[in-house]
Order: C-alpha cells, then structure tokens, then sequence
C-alpha cells in the first residue's frame, strides 16, 4: 500500500495537525506488525527458553502469580514501577515457609520494644531441649529455613500478635494461624520463653492465647481431587481454610518496608534499629555455608530459586539475593530483591506456582526439581536480562 501526501496542502490547525500525526503513526506501526510489549513481565514470560514455555504454553494448573518491581534511581529518592501476572489476593496459595520472614522481622521489632532483649539473648521455650539465641534463629531461618527456629519465634509472638501487626502497618491482608511441621501446629495457646537475663539469671516470658481461625473465604482454597491423611488416600479435594495465608501483594509489602523503609510513612514501617535491619539484611542474603552448613548438602542456590535455583554451582559474589522461599504441598513461592553490585542491576520479584500435576496432595509427588524450580530460575535469569539491557 502506498501513501500519497501532496506537498503543496496548506497547515492544517493544531488540533488537526496532531490527529494527523496519531493516524500516520497508527499506520506505521501496523505495517511494521504487532507492537513490541514494554511490560518486561510480558517480555519474560514471552520467552522461548523451555523452561518457561512448559508452564506458559497452558498456564492453568499452575495457578501463577507474580508480581515484578522495577525501581528508578533519582538523585536521592527512589520510586518503583509495578507490573503483575494473575496476582489476586482472592486466590488462595499456600505460602508455606516464605511466613517464616515476618515472623523473624516481628520478632527482632519485639525484641526493639523489650528492656533487657537484644538479638544475642539466650533463651529456650519451656519444654524444648534447645538453648539459642535470637538471632541464631533468624540466621537459620534464612540460610536453611528451619522449621524449629521459625516456631520458636512464633511461641515468642503469638498469632495474635502478627496478625495485628499486619493490619497496624497496613501491609495487606495475611493469617498466621499455625506453627509449621509439628503436631497440634494450630494450638492457639503459646508456651513461656525462658531467658537468660545474664549468666546467672533468668526470667520467664508468659505466653499467650490466640485466637482461633476461622475459615478463610477464598477462591482456590480447595484443591485437587484427594489427599493423604495417615497412609490413607482420601478422595476429596485438599482443604486450606485453615492454613496461613500470605499473598503476593502482602509478601511484596513485607519485603519493601524493609529493603526501602524510607518511602513508607514512619507508621507503617517496622519499628527496628539500624543496627537490627544491618542484621536482618545480612541474614537475608546469607548463603548457607557462610552460616556454618555443609556446602555439599546446602549449596548456595538452596534457598535461591529465582536465577540460581536450577544449579548447584556457586552464586558469583557481587550477586546478592535477599529473599525467603517456600515450598510444601507442591508450591514453590520465592520473595526477592536482587542486586547485581557489579552491573548496578537490582529488582524485586514475588512469584508464586503450584506443580502438582497428579492432584494428589501429601503423597511427596510434585515436579518441583522438573518444573517449578526451573521456572522460576528461567523467570529470574529473563527479568536480569531485561534490567541489564534497560536504558537508566
């Protein structure tokens, strides 16, 4: 098709003049074909690398949410940029160990608010045969995310406690209801910490009773057609209403106050100490053989999925990830903010995905190593890319 423009036509007004200039663009832009998509969460998850086509060829069962942030450096201020792929705080997923990271941040903000608490208090919960301190149970929730530490940290708290500090800080909507891994997980009633006030002397924290949850009123919160309950196939669909719930929106928002407290009013930051966030951040990023666990069985992307999870090689070092993971009855979620020191790249992701191709839930049958954990890689390594090549 040929366009014919007759060089002797007078000005036309502005108004008409810039109509014109649209249409002629307009026309353009449909000879040369598709427009090319500047949502780098389209861009990467438009790509062919296998690993990503598997789950976006027929995203459905996998019940994807992400959510992507890309930040602007100005001067000395920073804003954010934010692009979502199904992200629905109506859809439930189970967020599984990725709790374990406001629980840690709520505890050290208690610890803030406590005469005679530092991170380096010992303690033990009545019953337990296990003397630590608080920030060796935050370093383990990090490095290996242990089950135990996080509980611990929980009967410190009481689900009361982090619930509500949810809602002060109006993070988002989320439910702690119940420790992880343990029988009686959901007893509402927490045990005393005993703490050693100096080597000499100690005190007992009380515990506290919690309320009890209700069921939650979720799209998706049943799933799959049976599950195992005591060796024993129940051909029913799984029920989560009782389970926590952590959404994408609010894991986002948790991870935000605390990488860039600053761009949050003071009343809906969390109330901890230079010198705690140091800590918090220096957990957050630890790998786990420089908290003291053997690389062999702990390498460095075991707690990374997001652009190392599909190796096992080392992390370079001027990659840092500061992120918590989750992964139990076939969902693997990753939380992250990510900094390139070297390429001055950084950027956050929150990125949820169920693999349970069987829809059996509790018989250990779930592609994370075939599917989820390679996804995930690939959807970091595409979402680098994109921020390398971006004009700043």
């Amino acid at each position: 098709m040929k366009l014919s423009i007759n060089p002797t036509t007078k000005s036309l007004p502005g108004k008409k003049s810039a109509i014109i200039l649209v249409l002629l663009c307009l026309f353009f832009l449909g000879c040369a074909g598709a427009p090319v998509s500047y949502d780098p969460l389209d861009q990467a998850l438009a790509s062919k690398d296998p690993r990503i086509r598997k789950v976006m060829d027929d995203p459905q069962p996998y019940e994807l949410q992400i959510r992507f942030t890309r930040i602007f450096r100005e001067k000395d201020s920073v804003r954010f940029k934010e692009f979502d792929f199904q992200v629905d705080q109506n859809k439930y997923f189970y967020p599984a160990s990725t709790v374990k990271f406001p629980i840690a941040v709520m505890a050290l903000e208690k610890i803030n608010a406590s005469d005679g608490l530092s991170i380096n208090t010992a303690f033990y919960v009545e019953g337990d045969t296990l003397e630590t301190t608080f920030g060796q149970e935050v370093i383990k929730i990090f490095a290996v995310s242990d089950n135990d530490a996080n509980n611990r940290l929980l009967e410190f708290l009481g689900q009361d406690a982090i619930n509500n500090s949810f809602k002060s800080k109006n993070i988002g909507p989320a439910r702690i209801s119940h420790r992880l891994s343990v029988p009686n997980a959901d007893e509402v009633t927490t045990k005393p910490l005993i703490v050693y006030l100096n080597d000499s002397t100690t005190a007992s924290l009380a515990g506290s009773t919690n309320t009890p949850a209700t069921p939650l009123p979720l799209e998706g919160i049943t799933k799959g057609s049976g599950y195992y309950e005591n060796d024993s196939l129940i051909h029913d669909p799984f029920n989560f209403s009782l389970k926590n719930y952590y959404p994408i929106e609010t894991q986002h928002g948790v991870l935000k106050r605390i990488i860039f407290p600053e761009t949050f009013p003071e009343n809906e930051r969390f109330n901890l100490s230079s010198s705690q966030r140091q800590f918090l951040l220096n957990a957050m990023k630890i790998l786990p053989k420089e908290a003291g666990y053997n690389p062999d069985d702990y390498y460095d992307s075991y707690g990374k999925f997001l652009l190392f999870g599909d190796s096992k090689e080392e992390i370079p070092t001027f990659i840092k990830i500061y992120n918590k993971v989750g992964y139990a009855y076939g969902t693997l979620t990753d939380c992250a903010y990510v900094h390139d020191e070297k390429n001055n790249i950084e950027f956050m992701v929150t990125a949820t995905i169920l693999v349970n191709s069987d829809g059996i839930f509790n018989d250990n049958n779930y592609e994370y190593d075939e599917i989820g954990i390679p996804f995930l890689d690939a959807l970091g390594d595409e979402l680098y890319k994109i921020e390398k090549n971006r004009k700043k």
